[in-house]
């Protein structure tokens, strides 16, 4: 390659307009991404970076602007253009199919365009764990439907890898992933880029940006604000001009030491499901927010879909204000007011086709029902638009479906859907994954605001800034038991990793 040719971008885009009815999702905006580099991608959610790469792959088509790759003009009709001209994309939400196994999701696309008439299943499984190899230890035979929510994202990353990219886009390829997980991918993509090729790295992370990207380009409202070289900025600079304003206070103020109360506002005793976690006793007491810490697969999320018996065969005891509730399903969970936020926006937490009004009003129809028992759709769309006021929920029209919403303003429709019921105690399970900062910190003051209100608050949380930042007390799961707590100044990344890790003899109630 001359010089020349090194110098021209490997993906140029100038000028481009989208907008979807009266919502201008980008206006006019510019992006540049050079041969080898790690470009990251920044912005608040609705800022117009999934409608770009949405573009850029195929899935949309632009009002006007220019697309051009080395330097050559192209439009991409299609995803499966994309993929022919070099453009790979791992999508936030996973889109894999369920009923077939690891490798044959890995190899969908290339099984579709083959013209053989039979398959070679063991060729394509040995393939795929050649692939697999280098992300982590999943069976190629394995259904997907059996992966974890971190597995699964592995297997989308794998998929983009057999494709001959040029150009790849990743889109918060880390949200779900552990710790080890996300640094075996870190390692992958600046080999990668070693070898010529580029990468667009989405993600609200700022320590993922400054440890592993070369530039960031900013973008605010659907438009182009800046791109700087990460090794001559900061991530305040980052951020304020994500947000257009300084973000002083991402975390709010914790529960002051003479607002302590002992009142206990939900009590577990001896929660045990066979084969996941046993012998749970915890308090919540009025006024505190509780995290739950722990390792992926450590029993977090187990624990309180048991408490709220969405799923298991638990025995314990569940008491909410000193009283023994008698919780059969998660209907009578609701009921008692005991609400629980998924991990999976896309497969739990929310009907995607259907309204954001509908959404909010999921959990207890009868709110907006009339006497008769018929939706009184002006009431669903108030109910909507006060909760949607209350978190910042960007929209166009309260109607339209969940799915047209960014990951950010989705995740909010499902805190709106269990603010709905005005729950006693609330169960986010990651609450704040695929969330801007700006979104994070506004989620983090309405967490702590419940809490000032008598909700109880239980935050399950990847993120150890998040749980140090916003709970009162934190405690560590470890295969399925309780195996530490830590408050105050015991409350360190250190802390929890160790209990986390190797635990200790003794359970806290």
């Amino acid at each position: 390659m001359s010089a020349d040719a090194a110098e021209i971008p490997i993906l140029k885009i100038t000028g481009l307009v989208k907008s979807f009815g009266p919502i201008r999702a980008l206006r006019g905006v510019d992006f540049e991404l050079r041969r080898g580099e790690i470009h990251a991608l920044a912005g608040e959610n609705g800022a117009g970076k999934s409608t770009l790469m949405n573009v850029i792959d195929g899935i949309l088509q632009p009002d006007s602007g220019e697309i051009a790759l080395d330097g050559q003009r192209v439009t991409i009709k299609s995803p499966a253009m994309a993929q022919k001209l070099g453009i790979g994309f791992v999508h936030q939400e996973i889109a894999l199919c369920p009923d077939v196994t690891v490798a044959e999701n890995i190899f969908m696309a290339a099984t579709n365009s083959s013209r053989a008439l039979l398959m070679n299943y063991a060729a394509q499984r040995a393939r795929a764990a050649e692939i697999l190899k280098r992300l982590g230890n999943i069976n190629p035979a394995a259904m997907v439907r059996s992966l974890s929510i971190s597995q699964q994202q592995l297997v989308e990353i794998a998929k983009a890898l057999t494709l001959d990219c040029r150009v790849l886009i990743l889109d918060e390829p880390t949200a779900a992933l552990t710790e080890r997980e996300a640094k075996v991918l870190f390692e992958i993509m600046h080999k990668l880029a070693a070898q010529g090729l580029s990468i667009i790295y989405i993600t609200h992370r700022m320590a993922e940006i400054f440890d592993n990207c070369d530039r960031v380009t900013v973008f605010r409202d659907g438009q182009y604000i800046t791109t700087m070289a990460v090794a001559e900025t900061t991530p305040g600079a980052v951020v304020s001009a994500m947000v257009g304003r300084v973000i002083d206070d991402l975390y709010p103020p914790k529960q002051r030491q003479e607002d302590r109360s002992d009142e206990i506002i939900l009590e577990v005793r001896g929660l045990t499901e066979a084969r996941r976690f046993r012998d749970i006793s915890l308090a919540l007491r009025k006024g505190e927010i509780l995290g739950l810490a722990g390792l992926i697969g450590a029993g977090r999320s187990e624990i309180v879909k048991g408490i709220c018996r969405l799923e298991g065969e638990v025995s314990g005891e569940v008491r909410l204000m000193g009283q023994a509730l008698a919780l059969n399903h998660y209907g009578d969970s609701i009921a008692a007011g005991l609400v629980y936020l998924s991990e999976d926006r896309k497969g739990d937490g929310l009907f995607l086709d259907m309204s954001i009004a509908s959404n909010v009003s999921a959990l207890s129809l009868r709110q907006v029902a009339s006497a008769a028992g018929i939706i009184d759709e002006g009431r669903e769309a108030a109910q909507a638009q006060r909760l949607g006021a209350r978190l910042n929920l960007k929209y166009g029209d309260i109607g339209q479906p969940a799915s047209s919403l960014s990951g950010g303003n989705q995740q909010k429709v499902a805190i709106a859907k269990m603010l709905s019921v005005n729950p006693k105690v609330i169960f986010l399970d990651e609450p704040t994954r695929g969330v801007d900062v700006g979104a994070k910190a506004e989620i983090h003051r309405i967490l702590r605001d419940l809490a000032n209100r008598a909700v109880g608050v239980v935050v399950i949380s990847s993120e150890l800034p998040e749980l140090i930042g916003v709970c009162d007390r934190v405690l560590v799961v470890r295969e399925g038991r309780i195996v530490g707590e830590v408050t105050e100044n015991d409350m360190t990344e250190d802390r929890i990793i160790y209990l986390a890790s190797v635990g200790n003899d003794q359970q806290v109630a």
